[in-house]
């Protein structure tokens, strides 16, 4: 089982981004991206990778971000 916990700061998203842990993202209390890192963010993006070729592109305003943790 893993543990989520809510990406709100920019150093929460830098700490994940440093330690490459994979992210779940939800827009409209809907899961749009389930398991996948963070490639790169600024204040307004943040871009996630789940393969080599599959980039997203998610607005934090509109999007909720949770990092997955083993427990």
């Amino acid at each position: 089982m893993s543990l989520n916990r809510r990406l709100i700061t920019d150093a929460d998203f830098e700490e994940a981004l440093n330690k490459g842990t994979r992210i779940r993202v939800f827009q409209d209390n809907q899961i749009v991206d389930a398991s996948s890192v963070i490639v790169r963010f600024d204040e307004r993006t943040v871009v996630t990778q789940s393969s080599v070729s599959d980039l997203m592109y998610h607005k934090r305003a509109e999007c909720e971000f949770f990092d997955l943790r083993k427990r």
